[in-house]
């Protein structure tokens, strides 16, 4: 096969995907570090919101079945919620895919323990101005955005949520 003809594809899938999938998410204001997240319970999410965030550290990421990182990220969100699930940390995953099968589909080859649940209206992500895949953000007890990440960088994201999560976790221990 002519890897020039690959590379040019792929290359060409990747604008298409920026130009006709990044609108459809984005809509609102970009939450950035320090704003408060918005309240999860008012946009219609398919499935069970955890009951109680107050007071947890949250790692909220937003997600699809046809993103290839999202299926880098996901092993590495479970081996953190196994870590440190029952020291405080809630890790959110909010699927954006336009049907719950091609989410559950993903999820039959990428086993997850975290909560997950389907935007199935986009109203969050829009709201969230979501504009890549993946795209997550750690949220310190008081439901402050503490780091926005955009994408998934494999080992290095992989370290900064590990950093920032045992930080956020200290800071709770220390208040006790």
């Amino acid at each position: 096969m002519n890897t020039s003809l690959v590379k040019k594809s792929l290359f060409a899938s990747a604008i298409a995907l920026s130009i006709f999938v990044t609108p459809a998410f984005a809509g609102g204001k970009p939450v950035k570090v320090g704003d408060t997240f918005p309240d999860l319970t008012s946009f219609g999410l398919e499935g069970k919101l955890p009951a109680d965030l107050k007071g947890k550290v949250v790692l909220l990421d937003f997600w699809a079945s046809w993103c290839g990182p999202c299926k880098e990220s996901f092993p590495v969100m479970e081996e953190l919620h196994k870590k440190y699930a029952d020291k405080g940390l809630v890790i959110l995953a909010v699927n954006v895919d336009e049907t719950a099968e091609a989410m559950k589909d993903f999820l039959k080859d990428h086993a997850a323990t975290f909560t997950i649940v389907h935007d199935a209206t986009k109203k969050l992500v829009g709201t969230a101005s979501i504009g890549s895949m993946p795209s997550s953000f750690v949220l310190g007890t008081d439901g402050k955005v503490v780091a926005v990440h955009k994408g998934f960088h494999g080992k290095d994201t992989a370290k900064e949520y590990e950093a920032e999560i045992e930080k956020l976790l200290s800071a709770v221990v220390a208040k006790k």
